[in-house]
Protein backbone atom coordinates (compact mmCIF):
# COMPACT_ATOMS: atom_id res chain seq x y z
CA UNK A 1 0.00 0.00 0.00
CA UNK A 2 1.25 3.29 -0.72
CA UNK A 3 0.25 6.74 1.49
CA UNK A 4 0.72 10.59 0.42
CA UNK A 5 2.37 12.37 2.90
CA UNK A 6 -0.73 14.49 4.00
CA UNK A 7 -1.63 10.92 5.23
CA UNK A 8 1.30 10.34 6.92
CA UNK A 9 -0.03 11.97 10.81
CA UNK A 10 -3.30 10.38 10.46
CA UNK A 11 -2.52 7.20 12.28
CA UNK A 12 -1.61 7.46 15.87
CA UNK A 13 0.25 4.16 16.14
CA UNK A 14 2.73 3.56 13.42
CA UNK A 15 6.35 3.04 12.98
CA UNK A 16 8.47 5.11 10.41
CA UNK A 17 11.37 3.28 9.37
CA UNK A 18 13.55 5.15 7.09
CA UNK A 19 15.48 2.83 4.87
CA UNK A 20 18.17 5.11 3.33
CA UNK A 21 21.47 5.10 4.80
CA UNK A 22 23.01 6.87 7.84
CA UNK A 23 24.88 9.74 5.91
CA UNK A 24 21.45 10.36 4.27
CA UNK A 25 19.59 10.10 7.47
CA UNK A 26 21.68 12.20 9.40
CA UNK A 27 21.70 14.93 6.67
CA UNK A 28 18.19 15.32 7.52
CA UNK A 29 14.98 12.79 8.10
CA UNK A 30 11.11 13.31 9.55
CA UNK A 31 11.22 13.37 13.16
CA UNK A 32 10.45 9.85 14.69
CA UNK A 33 11.73 7.98 11.80
CA UNK A 34 14.14 5.29 12.53
CA UNK A 35 17.05 4.80 10.56
CA UNK A 36 16.38 1.20 8.79
CA UNK A 37 19.36 1.12 6.40
CA UNK A 38 18.98 -1.23 3.23
CA UNK A 39 22.34 -0.24 2.72
CA UNK A 40 25.40 0.85 4.46
CA UNK A 41 26.72 4.07 3.16
CA UNK A 42 29.73 2.08 1.77
CA UNK A 43 27.54 -0.13 0.14
CA UNK A 44 25.66 2.54 -1.85
CA UNK A 45 28.39 4.21 -3.23
CA UNK A 46 29.06 0.77 -4.82
CA UNK A 47 25.65 0.15 -6.26
CA UNK A 48 25.61 3.69 -7.59
CA UNK A 49 28.95 3.22 -8.87
CA UNK A 50 28.41 -0.17 -10.95
CA UNK A 51 24.46 1.46 -12.03
CA UNK A 52 26.40 4.09 -13.95
CA UNK A 53 29.72 3.18 -15.15
CA UNK A 54 28.47 -0.47 -15.76
CA UNK A 55 24.93 -1.49 -15.85
CA UNK A 56 21.71 -1.35 -13.91
CA UNK A 57 21.64 -5.19 -14.10
CA UNK A 58 25.31 -5.35 -12.69
CA UNK A 59 23.96 -2.55 -9.73
CA UNK A 60 21.20 -5.02 -9.25
CA UNK A 61 22.81 -8.24 -8.85
CA UNK A 62 25.89 -6.52 -6.29
CA UNK A 63 22.75 -4.98 -4.38
CA UNK A 64 21.01 -8.40 -4.00
CA UNK A 65 24.26 -9.86 -2.93
CA UNK A 66 24.60 -7.40 -0.10
CA UNK A 67 20.92 -6.96 0.98
CA UNK A 68 20.60 -10.93 1.12
CA UNK A 69 22.46 -12.17 3.68
CA UNK A 70 20.74 -9.05 6.13
CA UNK A 71 17.26 -10.13 4.73
CA UNK A 72 16.20 -12.32 7.83
CA UNK A 73 17.60 -9.73 10.23
CA UNK A 74 15.82 -6.94 8.97
CA UNK A 75 12.36 -9.20 9.12
CA UNK A 76 13.17 -9.68 13.18
CA UNK A 77 13.70 -6.03 13.54
CA UNK A 78 11.24 -4.79 12.29
CA UNK A 79 9.01 -6.94 14.17
CA UNK A 80 10.86 -5.87 17.41
CA UNK A 81 10.43 -2.47 16.61
CA UNK A 82 6.92 -2.40 15.03
CA UNK A 83 5.59 -4.72 18.11
CA UNK A 84 2.17 -5.39 16.36
CA UNK A 85 1.84 -1.00 14.75
CA UNK A 86 1.75 -0.47 10.91
CA UNK A 87 4.92 0.67 9.61
CA UNK A 88 5.15 3.05 6.98
CA UNK A 89 8.53 3.07 4.82
CA UNK A 90 10.26 5.22 2.70
CA UNK A 91 13.23 6.30 1.27
CA UNK A 92 14.59 8.89 -0.98
CA UNK A 93 11.90 9.28 -4.21
CA UNK A 94 9.74 6.24 -2.24
CA UNK A 95 11.89 3.99 -5.29
CA UNK A 96 13.59 0.44 -5.37
CA UNK A 97 14.76 0.23 -1.78
CA UNK A 98 11.60 1.19 0.02
CA UNK A 99 9.68 -0.79 -2.11
CA UNK A 100 12.24 -3.86 -1.65
CA UNK A 101 11.97 -3.49 1.68
CA UNK A 102 8.37 -3.25 1.72
CA UNK A 103 8.11 -6.49 -0.62
CA UNK A 104 10.32 -8.31 2.66
CA UNK A 105 8.35 -7.28 5.22
CA UNK A 106 4.84 -7.58 3.68
CA UNK A 107 5.88 -11.04 2.95
CA UNK A 108 6.64 -12.09 6.34
CA UNK A 109 3.11 -10.82 7.40
CA UNK A 110 4.06 -7.43 8.46
CA UNK A 111 1.34 -4.47 7.97
CA UNK A 112 3.53 -2.35 5.58
CA UNK A 113 2.71 1.13 3.74
CA UNK A 114 5.54 3.10 1.72
CA UNK A 115 5.15 6.96 0.57
CA UNK A 116 4.86 8.26 -2.46
CA UNK A 117 7.42 10.16 -3.69
CA UNK A 118 9.72 9.42 -0.30
CA UNK A 119 11.39 12.17 1.68
CA UNK A 120 11.69 14.42 -1.29
CA UNK A 121 8.33 14.37 -1.62
CA UNK A 122 8.13 15.21 2.29
CA UNK A 123 10.36 17.88 1.93
CA UNK A 124 8.32 19.65 -1.42
CA UNK A 125 5.14 18.95 1.06
CA UNK A 126 6.98 20.45 4.40
CA UNK A 127 7.78 23.82 2.53
CA UNK A 128 5.09 24.40 0.87
CA UNK A 129 3.28 24.03 4.08
CA UNK A 130 5.31 27.14 5.28
CA UNK A 131 3.64 29.04 2.87
CA UNK A 132 0.20 28.20 2.20
CA UNK A 133 -0.58 27.23 5.83
CA UNK A 134 -0.44 30.92 7.67
CA UNK A 135 -0.29 31.51 11.18
CA UNK A 136 -1.64 33.83 13.73
CA UNK A 137 1.69 34.49 14.81
CA UNK A 138 2.81 37.13 17.84
CA UNK A 139 6.44 37.69 17.13
CA UNK A 140 8.45 39.19 20.51
CA UNK A 141 10.48 41.27 20.07
CA UNK A 142 12.80 43.86 22.63
CA UNK A 143 17.14 44.35 22.39
CA UNK A 144 19.35 42.11 23.53
CA UNK A 145 19.22 41.15 26.87
CA UNK A 146 15.20 41.98 27.33
CA UNK A 147 14.59 38.04 28.46
CA UNK A 148 12.67 37.07 25.01
CA UNK A 149 13.39 33.63 26.05
CA UNK A 150 11.86 33.57 29.78
CA UNK A 151 9.07 35.32 28.55
CA UNK A 152 8.45 32.91 25.86
CA UNK A 153 8.23 29.84 28.61
CA UNK A 154 5.96 32.17 31.19
CA UNK A 155 3.06 32.76 28.03
CA UNK A 156 3.77 28.44 27.09
CA UNK A 157 2.58 27.60 30.68
CA UNK A 158 -0.24 30.38 30.68
CA UNK A 159 -1.58 28.23 28.02
CA UNK A 160 -0.10 30.50 25.28
CA UNK A 161 1.03 28.91 21.79
CA UNK A 162 4.74 29.26 21.45
CA UNK A 163 7.26 28.24 18.50
CA UNK A 164 10.89 28.20 20.43
CA UNK A 165 13.37 28.99 17.26
CA UNK A 166 16.40 29.42 19.11
CA UNK A 167 15.50 25.70 20.67
CA UNK A 168 15.34 24.04 17.72
CA UNK A 169 18.23 25.88 16.53
CA UNK A 170 20.37 24.72 19.47
CA UNK A 171 21.34 28.46 19.01
CA UNK A 172 20.57 31.86 20.49
CA UNK A 173 20.94 33.52 17.98
CA UNK A 174 23.86 36.37 18.59
CA UNK A 175 27.51 36.09 18.42
CA UNK A 176 27.71 34.30 21.75
CA UNK A 177 24.78 32.33 20.62
CA UNK A 178 26.17 28.79 20.84
CA UNK A 179 27.81 29.27 24.47
CA UNK A 180 26.41 26.30 26.48
CA UNK A 181 24.40 24.62 23.45
CA UNK A 182 24.77 21.29 21.45
CA UNK A 183 25.67 21.31 18.21
CA UNK A 184 23.55 22.71 15.27
CA UNK A 185 21.34 20.69 13.34
CA UNK A 186 21.99 21.05 9.42
CA UNK A 187 19.57 23.56 7.74
CA UNK A 188 17.32 20.27 6.74
CA UNK A 189 16.78 18.80 9.97
CA UNK A 190 15.86 21.90 11.43
CA UNK A 191 13.18 23.09 8.53
CA UNK A 192 12.14 19.49 9.52
CA UNK A 193 12.02 19.82 13.32
CA UNK A 194 10.42 23.69 12.69
CA UNK A 195 7.10 21.73 10.91
CA UNK A 196 7.34 19.02 13.44
CA UNK A 197 6.45 21.76 15.64
CA UNK A 198 4.29 24.41 12.66
CA UNK A 199 1.96 21.34 12.06
CA UNK A 200 0.91 20.39 15.97
CA UNK A 201 0.21 24.36 16.25
CA UNK A 202 -3.38 25.12 16.24
CA UNK A 203 -3.95 27.85 13.00
CA UNK A 204 -6.62 29.88 14.10
CA UNK A 205 -5.05 30.80 17.88
CA UNK A 206 -2.31 33.42 18.47
CA UNK A 207 1.26 31.30 18.51
CA UNK A 208 4.15 33.22 19.64
CA UNK A 209 7.41 33.57 18.45
CA UNK A 210 10.56 35.21 19.02
CA UNK A 211 12.03 38.44 16.83
CA UNK A 212 14.83 36.67 15.03
CA UNK A 213 17.14 37.64 12.17
CA UNK A 214 16.72 34.84 9.54
CA UNK A 215 19.83 33.35 9.81
CA UNK A 216 20.21 31.32 13.43
CA UNK A 217 23.68 30.77 14.04
CA UNK A 218 24.08 28.08 10.70
CA UNK A 219 20.58 27.47 10.14
CA UNK A 220 18.34 29.63 8.13
CA UNK A 221 14.27 30.09 8.75
CA UNK A 222 12.63 28.62 5.58
CA UNK A 223 11.31 31.75 3.31
CA UNK A 224 7.77 30.62 3.77
CA UNK A 225 8.01 30.82 7.71
CA UNK A 226 10.03 33.70 7.54
CA UNK A 227 7.57 35.97 5.21
CA UNK A 228 4.52 35.12 7.66
CA UNK A 229 7.29 36.76 11.09
CA UNK A 230 7.61 39.83 8.49
CA UNK A 231 3.78 40.49 8.25
CA UNK A 232 2.48 39.54 11.93
CA UNK A 233 2.23 42.20 14.73
CA UNK A 234 5.57 42.78 17.04
CA UNK A 235 5.19 43.36 20.90
CA UNK A 236 8.31 45.35 21.56
CA UNK A 237 9.58 44.69 25.17
CA UNK A 238 11.36 47.80 26.78
CA UNK A 239 13.56 47.42 29.82
CA UNK A 240 16.57 49.32 30.74
CA UNK A 241 20.37 49.32 30.34
CA UNK A 242 20.74 48.37 33.65
CA UNK A 243 18.22 45.63 33.75
CA UNK A 244 19.21 44.00 30.03
CA UNK A 245 22.61 43.60 31.80
CA UNK A 246 21.74 42.02 34.67
CA UNK A 247 19.57 39.55 32.92
CA UNK A 248 23.35 38.48 29.91
CA UNK A 249 24.88 38.40 33.44
CA UNK A 250 23.06 36.04 34.92
CA UNK A 251 22.81 34.31 31.53
CA UNK A 252 26.32 33.95 30.93
CA UNK A 253 28.52 34.98 33.85
CA UNK A 254 28.98 30.96 34.77
CA UNK A 255 31.04 30.73 31.22
CA UNK A 256 34.52 30.45 31.11
CA UNK A 257 36.20 33.81 30.35
CA UNK A 258 38.05 32.39 27.38
CA UNK A 259 34.46 31.33 25.91
CA UNK A 260 33.36 34.40 25.42
CA UNK A 261 36.63 35.70 24.56
CA UNK A 262 36.12 33.57 21.26
CA UNK A 263 32.54 35.07 20.89
CA UNK A 264 33.71 38.55 20.61
CA UNK A 265 36.38 37.72 18.04
CA UNK A 266 33.14 36.85 15.92
CA UNK A 267 31.83 40.81 16.45
CA UNK A 268 35.39 41.97 16.18
CA UNK A 269 34.95 43.92 13.22
CA UNK A 270 31.44 45.30 13.72
CA UNK A 271 32.77 46.73 17.35
CA UNK A 272 35.81 48.28 16.08
CA UNK A 273 39.49 48.25 17.26
CA UNK A 274 38.92 50.23 20.29
CA UNK A 275 35.71 48.92 21.41
CA UNK A 276 37.24 45.10 20.78
CA UNK A 277 40.35 46.36 22.81
CA UNK A 278 38.42 47.88 25.66
CA UNK A 279 36.08 45.03 25.96
CA UNK A 280 39.23 42.13 25.62
CA UNK A 281 40.97 44.43 28.99
CA UNK A 282 37.55 43.94 30.99
CA UNK A 283 37.90 39.93 30.20
CA UNK A 284 40.84 40.51 31.62
CA UNK A 285 40.17 41.54 34.57
CA UNK A 286 37.19 39.25 34.71
CA UNK A 287 34.71 42.25 34.62
CA UNK A 288 32.15 40.59 32.56
CA UNK A 289 29.52 43.33 33.28
CA UNK A 290 31.71 45.96 31.47
CA UNK A 291 32.23 43.57 28.61
CA UNK A 292 28.86 43.11 28.30
CA UNK A 293 27.73 46.97 28.07
CA UNK A 294 30.50 47.29 25.20
CA UNK A 295 28.81 44.53 22.92
CA UNK A 296 25.39 45.93 23.73
CA UNK A 297 26.72 48.77 22.23
CA UNK A 298 26.87 46.89 18.80
CA UNK A 299 23.87 45.05 19.42
CA UNK A 300 21.49 47.92 20.10
CA UNK A 301 22.53 50.21 17.39
CA UNK A 302 21.78 46.70 14.69
CA UNK A 303 18.33 46.34 16.50
CA UNK A 304 17.39 49.44 15.71
CA UNK A 305 18.86 49.66 12.51
CA UNK A 306 16.43 46.53 11.49
CA UNK A 307 13.52 47.54 14.31
CA UNK A 308 13.19 51.12 11.77
CA UNK A 309 13.15 48.91 8.80
CA UNK A 310 10.03 46.45 9.97
CA UNK A 311 7.15 45.76 8.32
CA UNK A 312 5.12 44.54 10.67
CA UNK A 313 1.94 45.51 10.55
CA UNK A 314 1.68 46.74 14.10
CA UNK A 315 4.23 47.74 16.51
CA UNK A 316 3.36 47.97 20.08
CA UNK A 317 5.60 48.76 22.75
CA UNK A 318 5.31 47.30 26.45
CA UNK A 319 7.48 49.28 29.12
CA UNK A 320 8.03 46.23 31.76
CA UNK A 321 9.65 47.64 34.69
CA UNK A 322 10.06 45.13 37.37
CA UNK A 323 7.04 43.14 36.29
CA UNK A 324 8.24 39.41 36.18
CA UNK A 325 7.78 36.97 34.02
CA UNK A 326 4.16 35.93 34.09
CA UNK A 327 3.02 39.37 34.90
CA UNK A 328 4.49 40.47 31.65
CA UNK A 329 3.29 37.34 29.72
CA UNK A 330 -0.14 38.38 31.19
CA UNK A 331 0.19 42.01 29.85
CA UNK A 332 1.11 40.42 26.03
CA UNK A 333 -1.58 38.05 26.51
CA UNK A 334 -4.50 40.68 26.95
CA UNK A 335 -2.73 43.30 24.15
CA UNK A 336 -2.75 39.82 21.84
CA UNK A 337 -6.22 39.63 22.27
CA UNK A 338 -6.92 43.42 21.36
CA UNK A 339 -5.78 43.09 17.75
CA UNK A 340 -8.77 43.36 15.51
CA UNK A 341 -7.37 41.81 12.21
CA UNK A 342 -5.11 39.41 11.49
CA UNK A 343 -2.17 39.84 8.43
CA UNK A 344 -3.83 39.01 5.16
CA UNK A 345 -2.43 36.00 3.45
CA UNK A 346 0.80 36.46 1.64
CA UNK A 347 0.70 35.78 -1.93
Amino acid sequence: MKIDIAELWSAEEQLLLDVRTPAEFAQGHIPGAVNFPLFTDEERVAVGTLYKKVSPQEALLKGLEKVGPKMSGFVREAMSLADGKRIVLHCWRGGKRSESMGWLLGLAGLPVATIKGGYKAYRSFILKAFQDQILKMRILGGKTGSGKTEILIALREKGAQVIDLEALAHHKGSAFGALGETPQPSVEQFENNLYEVFRQTKHNEPVWVENENRLIGKVFLPEGFWKQMKMAPLFQLERSLAQRKAIILAQYGDYPIAAIQQSFEKIKKRLGGQNMQLATAALERNDLAEAIEIALYYYDKAYQYYLDKNTAPSIQKLKVGAADNAQIADQLIQLSKAIKQEPERHS
